[in-house]
């Protein structure tokens, strides 16, 4: 089945691999985008250049009548209103790309449902992301809005090496010089991380289908590794032995508190989703890529070109490494 789809955002690290298999699938597509990357969008594929959060550009959009608009870029609450008054009435099914990180830790059971109580004192990404979906669930309980809400937990694809320390080319080049590694806690907690690729074509699966409509859904991957395993494995791609220092993520929060949110409220967690939910209605989802495959292949393309390699985190690591040292030695003064 062809269907004419609005994305919201088409060049991001998700987006762009769902713009991919959307274009090949044959589906009619349009992404909005700022024009703010030099990212070629497949053949077919329509860019419209505005700015989501106008509601003169959307109600342009509106105005063409999708079959489903799945919205990348929304954060918080507002962003979620503003597409609810532009496409009410408009559109067979809104999707809203939320994040797996609004589930409330520690979580009640090894596996995560989309069930599990939602909750994240530590983050604030995380609950603008609850506010937001609470605003479609009450949309759709109201007057019957056809939302449906997806969940991906850390997803990655071409140029993101996903870490507890970030997602560009810093952990890279600090193995490739030696350097050591900061692993939050004893690196033994179990977490999933997503390729791209994988998660399109579990939401491709979703998508104009009346079964999902009022309805949440996680797309992870089934492969769980620990946050060693996953710097090990890194290394491994990179042909050399990690120097893995582990540091508490509470005093990782001490020293960066934008990075402390994000390990308290989502990393620091063993993490493991229960993908049935999802299976029921795409019965032949399976992620196909495992990490080790999906990281080298990232690695590869960012040392294609020295220009996408990025570092934000370096000054940040030395900074917690700097003081979890100092901690350490204090520790063992007499």
């Amino acid at each position: 089945m062809s269907l004419t789809l609005l994305l919201i955002g088409g060049t991001g690290n998700i987006s762009s691999a769902v713009v991919r298999l959307a274009a090949e699938a044959g589906h009619r597509t349009t992404a909005l985008t700022r024009g703010t990357r030099a990212v070629e969008l497949p053949s077919g594929v329509e860019r419209v250049t505005g700015d989501a959060r106008d509601p003169s550009t959307l109600a342009a959009l509106a105005a063409r009548r999708f079959d489903v608009v799945v919205d990348f870029v929304a954060f918080e609450a507002d962003d979620v209103r503003r597409d609810v008054a532009a496409f009410r009435g408009r559109v067979g099914q809104y999707v809203f790309i939320s994040s797996a990180s609004v589930y409330g830790k520690p979580p009640p059971r090894y596996l995560v449902t989309e069930d599990a109580p939602l909750a994240n004192p530590w983050w604030d990404y995380a609950r603008k992301k609850i506010e937001a979906e609470d605003v479609l669930r009450e949309a759709h309980r109201a007057e019957g809005f056809p939302g449906t809400i997806v969940r991906p937990s850390y997803t990655y694809g071409e140029g993101w090496v996903p870490t507890t320390s970030g997602s560009d080319y810093t952990v890279v080049r600090r193995l490739r010089r030696g350097l050591e590694i900061v692993v939050p806690g004893d690196g033994t907690s179990l977490f999933v991380l997503t390729h791209a690729a994988d998660f399109a074509r579990g939401l491709l699966g979703l998508l104009g289908r009346e079964e999902a409509l009022g309805e949440a859904f996680h797309i992870t991957s089934d492969e769980v590794l620990s946050w060693n395993e996953i710097h090990e494995t890194i290394a491994r791609a990179v042909g050399v032995a990690p120097r893995l220092v582990h540091v508490p993520s509470d005093f990782i929060a001490r020293i960066d508190a934008r990075r402390g949110a994000s390990l308290l409220g989502d990393k620091a967690w063993s993490l493991v989703f229960d993908n049935a939910k999802l299976r029921r209605l795409v019965p032949g989802f399976r992620a196909r890529v495992p990490f080790a495959e999906g990281v080298r292949a990232s690695i590869a393309w960012l040392e294609a070109d020295p220009a996408r390699q990025r570092i934000d985190a370096d000054a940040t690591v030395e900074r917690i490494l700097a003081a979890w040292r100092r901690a350490m030695a204090a520790a063992e003064e007499p």
